[in-house]
Order: C-alpha cells, then sequence, then structure tokens
C-alpha cells in the first residue's frame, strides 16, 4: 500500500512540466519496444529525487491519448502497469474494512486489538488503509479506486470485498449503509474523470441502497462481485435473503478445522457439523463458498493437519480456500498457552512441507486463493515470519516434480487464446447433497480461459425459503480470465473477447435441461445484471431466473465484453 501511495502522490504532484518531458522521451522508447525498467532507470530526474516510475508514464499515457496525440495501446499500457497480476483474473479486488466492534466468538489464536475489527492488526496492508480513513466506506472505496488507476489498473469491474471480522454480528442498518456507500463510491462519476491535485470527491447517493444498486448497473466503476467474511453459525435462510439483499455474491468463512476436538481446544464456537450445514445452505442458495483452513492449531500436528485437508473435499467442496497457517501473536491467548510450554509453532520448513504436500491434492474446481495471512513478521513472537509460503512451496511442487492443479495455478492471465484449440471440459462432483458441474474451457496446455459453475441441487438440498430457487438449476459463477480491460477495449486473443461467456451459459443450460430442470437461476452481482438479462434472464426478486424451455436461443454478439 505504501508503494501505490507514493506512486499516487508521485504522478499527480511531481508530474512538472520538466518531469513531464522526461516522461514522454521515456515513453517514447517504450513504445518503440524499449524495456520498461530499464528505460525508467537511463532517466534519473534532474533534482537527484530519483528516476521516473511507472505512475508517472501511466498518467503521461493517459493525457497524451485523451489529448488524441498517441493512440490508444492496451498493449503499452499493460507493460506500464504496476503489480499487473492483480487484475490477471479478469476483475479488480478492492478492499475495505468495516470499523472495530465486537466479535461474538472468543477464538484462542484470535489477535484482539480494539483499535480494529477482531482478527486485524493495524499494521496489515489493507487494515492500514481503513485506519487513514477512519473506516469510512466511501473513503476507502474511492481512495483504493483512484490509487489503481494512477497505477494503470481498469476499474470497471471491481469486486468489493468488506473484511472486518463477523459481518453477521454488525447491526444491519450499518452493514446496509457500509455496502450503501461503498456503491455511491463506485457510482461517483467524478472517479472516472481526470483526477486534479486536490480534487476533492464529494460523497453521492442520498436515497436508499436499491437506487444505488440501480445506479451500478450502467455506472462506470461496475460491481461484478460482492463479498463478506462470516462464521457457520451465522447462515440461516434469514441471513441468506439478507445478504442477497445486500448484492451478496460470495461468502468466506472460517472453517479452521474440519476436527471437533480442535475446534474445542481452540473456543471456535461451533462444531464441524454446523459448518456442513452452512456450506450446503449457502450452496442451495447459489453463493461461492471460500473457507479458511488453518494448520498448526493448537492440539494439531503436522501430520493431522494432512489427514483434516482431505476431509474438505467429501462433502464441503469448496470454490475458493485461504490456507491460513496459525500465527503466534503476543495480543492473543494463544500466547498464554505457548509461554506455558503447551503450544509449539511450526518452522518454517514444516509448513513449507505441509503446503507441498496438501497443494496437489486440491481438485480442480477450487482455487487456493491464499496461503498465510499478510501480517507483517514483526508482530509474530514464534515460528513461521516468511509471507512468500506460497512461491516457497511451488519450488518444492518444482524439486519434487508435482504440480497443483487448483483454478488459480491453471489461470491463463494474460495468455492469448486460439478459441479454436480450446477444449470444452465438464468436471462433474458431488458436494453434499448437490451435483456440481465445473464447466470449463481449457486450452491445450490445460490452462483455464474461463468456466461456470453449475449447481444441480436434489430434494434432500436444503431448503432456502426463497421462490425464486424453487426446482431451479443454479448457475453460481461464470468467470473468463485475461487481464481486466475497460469497457470497449479490444485486445487480440484476450478470453474475455471471444464470447466464452456465453458458451459456458448455453452448455450449463443444455445441461441442466438434460438433467430435467425447466428453469435457471443466476446469483448475479449488480454490476452484472445487463449481461445476464442480455441473455434471456429475468428480474425475480433475490436472483434472475430464466425458463429453460422457452428460452430464447439466440445470444448476443460473441465479441461483447464477458464479465464475471
Amino acid at each position: 500500500m505504501q508503494t501505490e501511495r507514493r506512486a499516487l502522490w508521485r504522478a499527480t504532484r511531481l508530474l512538472t512540466p520538466d518531469k513531464k518531458e522526461l516522461a514522454r522521451t521515456a515513453l517514447e522508447e517504450i513504445r518503440r519496444g524499449g524495456d520498461v525498467t530499464k528505460t525508467l532507470r537511463s532517466h534519473p530526474l534532474a533534482d537527484g529525487s530519483g528516476y521516473l516510475n511507472k505512475s508517472m508514464l501511466v498518467t503521461l499515457y493517459k493525457e497524451l491519448v485523451a489529448a488524441g496525440e498517441i493512440p490508444a495501446d492496451a498493449r503499452l499500457l499493460e507493460r506500464l502497469r504496476m503489480k499487473p497480476m492483480r487484475t490477471l483474473s479478469g476483475v479488480t479486488t478492492v478492499t475495505v474494512l468495516t470499523k472495530p466492534y465486537p466479535c461474538p466468538a472468543n477464538c484462542i489464536f484470535c489477535p484482539t486489538d480494539v483499535r480494529m475489527p477482531k482478527s486485524y492488526l493495524p499494521d496489515e496492508p489493507g487494515a492500514m488503509r481503513a485506519v487513514e480513513h477512519e473506516f469510512d466506506p466511501y473513503a476507502q472505496t474511492s481512495s483504493r479506486l483512484r490509487q489503481l488507476q494512477a497505477v494503470g489498473h481498469p476499474t470497471d469491474k471491481i469486486e468489493l470485498l468488506i473484511l472486518g471480522g463477523t459481518w453477521s454480528s454488525y447491526r444491519r442498518d450499518y452493514q446496509e449503509w457500509f455496502v450503501k456507500r461503498c456503491f455511491d463510491a463506485m457510482n461517483d462519476s467524478l472517479l472516472a474523470a481526470k483526477q486534479e491535485e486536490n480534487l476533492k470527491i464529494m460523497p453521492v447517493g442520498k436515497n436508499g441502497l436499491e437506487q444505488a444498486q440501480a445506479v451500478n448497473e450502467t455506472a462506470h466503476h461496475r460491481n461484478v462481485g460482492l463479498v463478506i467474511e462470516t462464521r457457520p453459525n451465522e447462515i440461516a435462510p434469514d441471513e441468506i435473503r439478507w445478504l442477497r439483499y445486500l448484492g451478496v455474491t460470495k461468502v468466506q468463512m472460517g472453517a479452521q478445522s474440519l476436527d471437533d476436538r480442535i475446534l474445542a481446544l481452540n473456543n471456535r464456537g461451533h462444531n464441524v457439523e454446523r459448518t456442513h450445514q452452512a456450506v450446503a445452505l449457502l450452496r442451495a442458495a447459489g453463493f461461492k463458498i471460500v473457507l479458511h483452513w488453518m494448520p498448526n492449531l493448537l492440539g494439531a500436528t503436522p501430520q493431522s493437519d494432512r489427514v483434516d485437508f482431505a476431509r474438505l473435499w467429501t462433502d464441503l467442496c469448496p470454490d475458493e480456500i485461504k490456507i491460513y497457517p496459525t500465527q503466534l501473536l503476543a495480543n492473543a491467548e494463544l500466547y498464554e498457552y505457548w509461554q506455558r510450554g503447551e503450544f509449539t509453532p511450526y518452522d518454517t520448513h514444516e509448513l513449507i512441507d505441509l503446503i507441498a504436500d496438501i497443494k496437489p491434492t486440491v481438485p480442480r474446481y477450487c482455487r487456493v486463493n491464499r496461503i498465510v495471512r499478510d501480517i507483517p513478521s514483526t508482530n509474530v513472537v514464534e515460528g513461521n515470519r516468511r509471507t512468500s509460503l506460497r512461491q516457497d512451496a511451488q519450488n518444492e511442487l518444482k524439486r519434487r516434480g508435482q504440480k497443483c492443479q487448483c483454478v488459480r495455478c491453471r489461470e491463463v492471465r494474460n495468455k492469448n487464446v486460439n478459441v479454436e484449440a480450446l477444449e470444452l471440459d465438464d468436471l462433474i462432483y458431488q458436494a453434499g447433497a448437490a451435483e456440481e458441474h465445473f464447466i470449463s474451457y481449457v486450452t491445450p496446455e490445460d490452462k483455464l480461459a474461463g468456466f461456470v459453475r453449475l449447481s444441480l441441487p436434489s430434494d434432500e438440498s436444503p431448503q432456502t425459503e426463497i421462490d425464486d430457487l424453487r426446482d431451479a438449476a443454479l448457475i453460481r459463477e461464470v468467470h473468463v480470465y485475461g487481464q481486466s480491460l475497460p469497457v470497449g477495449a479490444e485486445k487480440d486473443g484476450a478470453a474475455q473477447h471471444i464470447g466464452l461467456g456465453t458458451r459456458l451459459l448455453e452448455e450449463a443450460e443444455r445441461i441442466a435441461v438434460q438433467r430435467g430442470y425447466r428453469r435457471m437461476a443466476v446469483i448475479s452481482a449488480i454490476g452484472v445484471r445487463k449481461y445476464y438479462l442480455a441473455r434471456g434472464f429475468k428480474r425475480s426478486g433475490l436472483y434472475l431466473t430464466k425458463n429453460l424451455d422457452s428460452a430464447n436461443q439466440n445470444q448476443n454478439d460473441a465479441s461483447e465484453l464477458e464479465f464475471r
């Protein structure tokens, strides 16, 4: 975050006429094929304060394109972009934190800081931004959008990630206000305009959440995913309906362990059966499911963790997981257990070995989002302090001649896609009472160009008490990979521009009809509604639905921009 803020400050305040001329020279060299890093290092600033940086070049590039002096060039912008991996999954994530608020649980591994929502520390990168803006949702969202724009990232497809302990424990009037203010920030057209020095972004949208959502359907910064985090014992049919009213499409939950003994030792406050019930209900309601899993909890061993990890795939079958090894922090109750000699943190080598053992067992339908929390090492009392465990484990797998086949490891990202060479694959698996289909387009190199998650509930699936879902097949996710591009932008061979989303939906509909379903429901993010409406879905309360037996099979032009 400090790097991005510094880049934004330099770009907006220090691009003086002399530096602009220097940046123009460097930009022209890069346009002719020069290496970006070498070009930057060959143009020191005259005042001796350093060198040109990418954000300066991005700012100048945008000015020149707007003035008609140079043509728009997506490939050039991609080369200038800082940290391009952030948007190579097809969307741009904006993370915001809720205010400090009591959590209903007292897990012994969780840090407690009265300045922060439960489980977060004030010096974590995302948390620092929240503290800076006093946890104001509008300020956090708008500031993050400006930072991302300044360093070259497109911001018209936004996955909003709301963090902060247990979302469901906050008062509902606060939840509604928080989400609305995030939408107000995304809807503010000023954010799409050129940012001038000291420009004040004024709050907009004095009406309710539903109006803010309606505006966002055609806003510049469209919400293509809304994520909250909560606990398994908070999930019930009423909570499901409330989350859909807010526009939530993905739920993160802390499973932490699938061993009741371990959960009890760590004072988790729920058992394994409650996790299974929550996941089944979320799946029946079409949500994308992210589970957190924690090795090295009190009472666990590396071997018991290996056994525990395998339990994730027998019934729960999450769409995404975050692996968060327990970190020993001085402001957590677990610290007292360590002082008494009752807890021993795994060392770095033990963790790398454990992760390298379990990662190849992750099914092809699941994405491993993170491995290790982004907690500064200065907070860790003893045990692993490395934040590069993912890369360390990948290196170990390479040494062993193995590889992980999870979604993240197979994403096509910025590679060009030859549509004629893609193969359609339908991976079928049982998740509780539901039959799941992970339908994907795969390159000859086994890279994912796009996928759809189709869920076919059975009579044994939990009842959501939502009419939209009665007897309906469910589209839980449509995702097409490649660099997140601005609306209307073109990039030859980009997966998001060859109609894969439409083709995947057609295949999902075919399978659903074949299985005897006559209705389809999709859990649509607010900014994606128009996409589904253009493909035959209708507004129907909390979901978009479609009658398959009379569905219009004439789809829109496949070259239209695909949304998640």
